[in-house]
């Protein structure tokens, strides 16, 4: 029985594509197959492929046309292309234009066989961790499943709450390296004067404090994957550090003497645009080519919204199932809103939203208005200098300021943060990191709730 995503034939030539997909089939591979590229890319819209294999000279659309059509809507999946000998001249332009190879007409099976092994894209989802029901994150997770075979240091960009660390774990889970430490740092949570010390460990005496030796984050992951979350933050100084570490694979602690080898694969993530920031002289451009080596940009998750709905019942029943509220479900209405929703917050967002409908929702079937949609911004920074701190924070909950709904918004918010809290064990930056919400936002709330007596550490 054939498995795993398809492969799509694309040809004109009804008897040579009925030819090409035989070969595939016999070989057990599921196929799919489209008289030319218009067709093509109504297929790859509905549906996830694993490789595309399609002539050059089809009308009205070309398959160079064609490519550049994927290229731009699929950036990841990989096309090869048929052509006959005396259109090598288009093969060559094929390439220029993001092919990954073509295969000269005629050909035998043999040679098709294994351009198909060579290039087309294994299937990815075997992980219940992910959520990936939109052709593009499909195809971005199983560029990653690629990725994960290979050592390559890989770097993931994105807005904030895409999801970068579940990428950067996905990575690491599928790679020869799964049975190792996977160590991450949030190089934006850590103050400048501790950031060195976290990352590259010191010795006994390095420093005031320093009462015996300490491996750092690198060491940490000796055998494993390290990820530098945010890594666009860390210091101009401390990035000369780390180029060293990335060009000789070695690290020296503060105070050290003896620098330590290591065996690491190394992802580093940023919601920054990173070619800006070494424009802007923030970061070091060495430094960047150096981490570049694989690059993945996460979409938006208004990128995918065939991943909204799905995304969504997974949070639902997760929540809610450590609620004790199992078999929630969503009302079709409220499936509509969703797909609707701009989501600025991606799927930190949409996550917070799900565990506040389990809070909110009557009964098992969850209504529009107990999505509660126009309080799903983040939560609020501390009032601006000449706000009164008593003030009704408006913005965290999109109610009005008066009334019993925004006292609820009110008491969800302080639940939730205070719940949190305790779950990290205390920890302030884990808990920012798991709400997506500023330190300064955390020390302010938690400020507040001191005063009013819910907060006693």
């Amino acid at each position: 029985m054939a498995q795993g995503l398809p492969i799509l034939v694309v040809e004109d030539d009804p008897h040579l594509r009925e030819a090409v997909c035989d070969t595939l089939e016999l070989a057990g591979l599921a196929v799919v197959s489209a008289p030319g590229g218009e067709e093509a890319l109504k297929l790859l819209e509905a549906q996830s492929v694993a490789l595309v294999v399609s002539d050059v000279r089809m009308m009205p659309m070309d398959g160079i046309a064609l490519l550049k059509e994927i290229r731009s809507r699929f950036p990841h999946l990989p096309v090869v292309l048929m052509t006959a000998y005396a259109e090598v001249d288009r093969a060559v332009e094929a390439m220029r234009s993001g092919a990954c190879d073509f295969l000269l007409k005629p050909f035998e099976p043999k040679a098709l066989l294994e351009h198909v092994a060579r290039y087309r894209l294994p299937e990815a989802m075997d992980d219940d961790r992910v959520v990936a029901n939109d052709p593009v994150t499909r195809n971005l997770f199983a560029l990653a499943t690629r990725v994960a075979q290979t050592d390559t240091t890989v770097l993931l960009t994105g807005e904030s709450g895409v999801g970068k660390e579940i990428v950067a774990r996905y990575i690491h889970n599928h790679s020869a390296r799964r049975s190792g430490p996977f160590v991450a740092i949030n190089c934006a949570a850590i103050p400048d004067s501790l950031l060195e010390s976290t990352l590259f460990g010191y010795e006994k005496g390095a420093f005031t404090g320093a009462q015996q030796a300490q491996a750092g984050k690198f060491e940490q992951a000796q055998n494993g994957t390290l990820l530098l979350d945010e890594v666009t933050e860390m210091p101009l100084g401390l990035q000369a550090k780390l180029l060293r570490v990335l060009q000789e694979r070695e690290v020296e602690r503060v105070g050290g003497k003896k620098p330590v080898a290591l065996n690491i694969r190394i992802i580093a993530t940023s919601n920054r645009d990173i070619a800006d920031a070494v424009a802007k002289g923030v970061f070091r451009e060495d430094v960047y080519y150096r981490l570049n080596v694989f690059p993945l940009l996460i979409p938006a998750l208004r990128q995918r919204r065939e991943d909204i709905v799905p995304l969504a019942q997974h949070f639902l029943a997760e929540h809610g199932g450590r609620s004790g509220r199992t078999g929630l479900r969503l009302a079709p209405s409220s499936e509509d809103a969703l797909r609707s929703h701009s989501w600025p917050g991606n799927v930190r967002e949409l996550e917070n939203v799900m565990q506040r409908a389990v809070i909110f929702a009557a009964g098992e079937v969850v209504a529009v208005d107990e999505l509660h949609l126009t309080a799903s911004l983040p939560l609020p920074a501390p009032p601006s200098r000449g706000t009164s701190p008593d003030a009704p924070c408006q913005a965290s909950s999109g109610l009005p300021p008066d009334g019993q709904k925004t006292d609820t918004m009110r008491d969800f918010e302080r639940e939730r943060i205070l719940e949190t809290l305790a779950a990290m064990g205390g920890s302030r930056q884990r808990t920012c990191e798991r709400l997506g919400i500023p330190e300064r936002t955390l020390r302010y709330k938690l400020q507040q709730y001191r005063d009013a007596g819910f907060y006693k550490k």
